[in-house]
C-alpha cells in the first residue's frame, strides 16, 4: 500500500497516535529488577518477527497510519547482530513520512557499534543508567557499569544525541539522585528520572517504593533553584536551572499523563499493545503469516487503537497478564 495517510490514527478518547515503539527481541544481557524476572524464559526465534515482517508492519504504520517516530527497544536491541541493517532498512520509510528512528538500550554493548548505528541512520537513543556507583549499579542490574559508560562515551563521540534514564526505587537507588545529576550535568548529558512502575517481572512493586516527582525535585532544588517548564506531549516533566540545564521526571504514578498519550507498542512477536498497561494485545503477526492483505491488517490496527484503554490513571496498580517488560519493551 502506498499513498498519503488515510486518516489520523486516533482512539475513542481523541488521542492522536504519532509514535510507535518496536521490540526487536525479548532477550537481554542484564537483569534489572524492575524489568526482568529472576529466571526469564526466552521466546523461540520462530515466534519473533523476521526483518521482512517487521518492515511490512512498520511500513503500514508509517505510510498508511501517520506514525512519524519509531523507537527500537527490547529486551536489549543490541543483541540483534543485524540492528544496523534494521535501522538502515527502516530509514527508507523517511520518504513516506517517517521523521525519526530512536533506540532504547542499556549501552553495555554500544561502544563498538555506536558509529555504525549513526551511519546507518539512527537519530538518537535513550540509555538506562540507574546508578553511577559500580557496586550499586551491579546490585540493580546484575552487570558492570564500565561498559555502559564506555557506550555513552562512544555515542557522544559518534555524534549521537542521547538521554539518560534512571528508574528510581525507594530504598534501592534513591540516594543516586544527586550523584547521577552531578555526573550528567558535568558532561552536559540530559537526564530523566522515572518513577518505579508496577511492571516489574518479580512482583516487588508497592506504592511505598515509588520515589515521587516532588521528592526528586526537592532533592535537586537543594543544589540549585529549578523552574518548571511548560508540559508538552513528552512523557517527562522538565525543570531548568538558571543556566538552562534541564532535568526530566517521568511521573507515571504520582502525576499520570495518560490523557496526552500518543504512542503504541509492537512487541517482538508482532503483538500490538495500545497502552503500556494494556491487559490485552492485538495479534498482527498471525494474520500476516496467514496471508492477510494490507487492508485487513489496517482494520485490525485501527480497531485496536480505537479501543485503547484510558491508561494507568483510570486503573492504577498491577495488570494481570503473562508478559513482562522484557517482552513488551520500555
Amino acid at each position: 500500500m502506498s499513498g498519503p495517510v488515510q486518516a489520523p490514527l486516533v482512539d475513542a478518547r481523541g488521542r492522536l497516535k504519532r509514535k510507535l515503539r518496536v521490540s526487536l527481541t525479548d532477550r537481554c544481557n542484564l537483569r534489572c529488577h524492575y524489568c526482568m524476572p529472576e529466571q526469564p524464559r526466552w521466546l523461540p526465534k520462530a515466534a519473533l518477527m523476521s526483518r521482512e515482517e517487521l518492515r511490512r508492519l512498520v511500513g503500514l504504520f508509517v505510510r498508511a497510519l501517520g506514525i512519524a517516530e519509531l523507537r527500537l527497544t527490547g529486551g536489549e536491541p543490541l543483541l540483534r547482530p543485524d540492528l544496523e541493517d534494521i535501522v538502515r532498512e527502516l530509514g527508507a520509510l523517511r520518504a513516506q513520512g517517517l521523521e525519526r528512528i530512536a533506540l532504547t538500550s542499556n549501552a553495555s554493548r554500544l561502544a563498538p557499534r555506536a558509529a555504525a548505528l549513526r551511519a546507518a541512520g539512527l537519530d538518537d537513543l535513550n540509555i538506562s543508567l540507574d546508578a553511577i556507583e559500580p557496586e550499586r549499579f551491579r546490585a540493580l542490574t546484575g552487570g558492570a557499569l564500565a561498559p555502559v559508560l564506555a557506550g555513552i562515551a562512544a555515542a557522544v563521540a559518534a555524534g549521537l544525541p542521547l538521554k539518560l534514564n534512571c528508574v528510581l526505587i525507594r530504598g534501592a537507588n534513591d540516594d543516586q539522585v544527586l550523584p547521577l545529576h552531578q555526573w550528567a550535568r558535568e558532561r552536559g548529558l540530559p537526564l530523566r528520572y522515572i518513577e518505579f512502575m508496577p511492571l516489574d517481572g518479580r512482583q516487588s512493586w508497592a506504592p511505598e517504593k515509588v520515589y515521587r516527582e516532588d521528592e526528586i525535585i526537592a532533592q535537586l532544588s537543594a543544589l540549585e533553584p529549578l523552574r518548571a517548564l511548560p508540559r508538552g506531549h513528552d512523557p517527562a516533566a522538565y525543570y531548568a536551572s538558571a543556566d538552562g540545564y534541564r532535568v526530566g521526571v517521568i511521573s507515571t504514578i504520582s502525576k499520570p499523563f495518560c490523557s496526552r498519550c500518543d504512542r503504541l507498542r509492537l512487541d517482538a512477536r508482532g503483538q500490538l499493545y495500545t497502552c503500556l498497561f494494556s491487559a490485552q494485545s492485538c495479534d498482527l503477526l498471525t494474520p500476516l503469516r496467514a496471508g492477510a492483505d494490507d487492508a485487513a491488517l489496517l482494520a485490525l490496527i485501527r480497531n485496536a487503537v480505537w479501543h485503547k484503554p484510558a491508561g494507568y490513571a483510570e486503573q492504577p496498580g498491577y495488570v494481570e497478564r503473562t508478559i513482562t517488560m522484557h517482552h513488551l519493551g520500555g
